[in-house]
């Protein structure tokens, strides 16, 4: 999906953007030009579900969903309007806007494309458009990588897995880890009780105070009529998210593996692979 980009027919603004290659206008915009006064009413009256999708766009009030409609959905609204303009929008999208976009990949007239290719200041201008768009990309990228690994690794926020199943995930991830070496990092590092006996691998109150674990509780009946309670350390939703993000975003992770030997992972988005020494 490109940025928004704004331009205007007859005093009135026009906000569109390209997805999947293909040009996209926010419907408000259109169905006010065209003269329908419920914009709301004429989006869902006159505009098939196939040519309209929500989008979130940039307001002076913050990001909004809004309903944007393909080309097609355009027609649509301008066969539909009752306005004279009508037929004079129609063929200033159609000759000016749609192959502006298409021709030179933004709107852009021929005078400004003349403009880029000819004057110096112009292709800066172009240059600089084009640098600030691809900074604001990656910022949404780097906010949104996170979600995106997490959201491979779990269904929902309410499932709970055991250690051994998070290292799996952790490993899918590219973090070389086995149920061991996690165990023994989460034990060292404060999230799994340390000290050897009837708590020992179960969750500090710090995990419990951070929502990063459940306590599983299993009824066990034993051969001679006794009845003892296991329990089982289980990563909630929570914690997967909190345990992956960790390991695959934060500057250094170090811990001793079952092998006794130190596992260093360093800038964990630049240097994927294990570090031993």
């Amino acid at each position: 999906m490109s940025d928004l980009q704004i331009f205007n027919f007859s005093g009135a603004d026009i906000r569109t953007l390209t997805i999947d290659e293909e040009p996209y206008f926010v419907g408000k915009d259109v169905a006010e030009v065209l003269g329908y006064k419920n914009t709301k009413d004429a989006l869902i009256r006159h505009v098939d579900d196939d040519d309209k999708r929500g989008s979130q766009i940039t307001t002076p009030s913050g990001r909004q969903t809004m309903i944007v409609i393909s080309e097609s959905g355009l027609y649509s609204l301008i066969l539909s309007s009752k306005l004279p303009t009508a037929k004079k929008f129609k063929h200033w999208v159609t000759s000016e806007v749609l192959p502006a976009i298409r021709k030179h990949g933004a709107y852009m007239t021929d005078e400004k494309a003349f403009d880029v290719v000819n004057n110096k200041s112009g292709l800066a201008d172009l240059l600089q458009q084009a640098a600030d768009q691809l900074k604001q990309k990656d910022i949404q990228i780097a906010e949104l990588k996170p979600k995106a690994l997490f959201a491979d690794s779990v269904a929902t926020s309410d499932s709970t897995i055991l250690v051994g199943e998070l290292a799996k995930i952790l490993r899918g991830n590219g973090i070389e880890i086995g149920q061991n070496r996690l165990f023994d990092w989460l034990r060292t590092n404060g999230y799994l009780i340390s000290k050897k006996g009837s708590s020992y691998n179960l969750p500090t109150q710090k995990s419990m105070n951070l929502g990063l674990f459940k306590i599983k509780e299993t009824t066990i009946n034993h051969f001679n009529g006794s009845v003892s309670i296991s329990k089982t350390a289980k990563v909630t939703g929570k914690g997967q998210q909190y345990f992956i993000n960790k390991f695959l975003n934060c500057a250094k992770v170090t811990f001793f593996g079952s092998d006794k030997k130190l596992v260093t992972y360093v800038d964990a988005q630049k240097h994927p692979k294990q570090k031993k020494s």
